[in-house]
């Protein structure tokens, strides 16, 4: 977790140098653990991480927000909770969302992941809050396959809908792009996805290819897989573009022929 924040501490200071006014990291920022069991014995509640205390101070110091996503202490003692954080330019952490769709796979020749294990499922869906830099909805990774989530938060109003992720390679590959440029032209809406890159035990390897995309579905930045130090990609969000966009292609609901969500 000590290493894991100064390379965050790294992604604050080139984001406080391109003038950014938020800072995007990915799932599970502060560790990813061989097994669900070390996991759970890594985990600390907010108010004691070393790594949520760090980034709360360098939000503080640098006045720039931070979404972040991390581990938190589950209801009963053998499960965990994948959570995301904003911290504001303050310090404060104004906002959690739990990650409600949990990534259990068995794929031949490829990974088996059973995060269900020792991971609590999210039971609810937040409302999109307001940030520098437009209404924010969050989502976390495996949430990227279920659209339900993200028609939600457009009609709460999101302007822009996040990612935070570590894809596993073989299916970032297949569907990490297209399913992001999805979201984005259902719900008209930027979509920000952070995530993790590289090898980070014996067991666990991460797709990368951090990601922007605008509410047309372009592309607008993207990094990499791991290659050197972590780096961070940048875009201007454009709320006159976003309205463009919804006011010139309507998306009306069908709502008197299917239920909405």
């Amino acid at each position: 977790m000590a290493h894991n924040l100064t390379l965050c501490r790294l992604l604050v200071e080139k984001a406080v140098r391109a003038g950014a006014k938020a800072l995007f990291l990915p799932e599970a920022s502060d560790y990813i653990a061989g097994s669900g069991e070390e996991s759970v014995r890594l985990v600390k509640p907010v108010h004691e991480s070393e790594f949520v205390l760090g980034l709360r101070e360098e939000a503080r110091r640098e006045k720039l927000s931070i979404h972040v996503g991390v581990h938190e202490p589950g209801l009963g003692t053998h499960r965990i909770k994948n959570t995301v954080l904003w911290i504001d330019e303050r310090g404060d952490i104004t906002h959690r969302y739990q990650k409600i769709h949990l990534f259990d796979i068995d794929i031949k020749g490829g990974p088996v992941l059973k995060e269900s294990q020792w991971v609590e499922p999210g039971m609810k869906i937040l409302p999109p809050f307001d940030t520098p830099v437009g209404k924010v909805g969050s989502t976390i990774c495996f949430d990227l396959r279920f659209p339900e989530i993200t028609l939600a938060l457009r009609r709460q109003g999101a302007d822009i809908i996040t990612y935070p992720s570590a894809f596993t390679v073989q299916t970032g590959k297949a569907h990490w792009e297209v399913l992001l440029r999805a979201r984005a032209i259902e719900t008209q809406s930027y979509i920000i996805a952070a995530a993790q890159a590289g090898r980070h035990n014996e067991k666990r390897v991460s797709y990368g290819h951090s990601m922007i995309v605008d509410p047309w579905g372009v592309v607008l930045a993207e990094l990499g897989d791991a290659t050197g130090e972590p780096d961070i990609a940048t875009a201007e969000i454009d709320l006159d573009l976003l309205r463009k966009v919804r006011l010139e292609v309507p998306l009306s609901r069908r709502t008197d022929v299917y239920p909405e969500i």
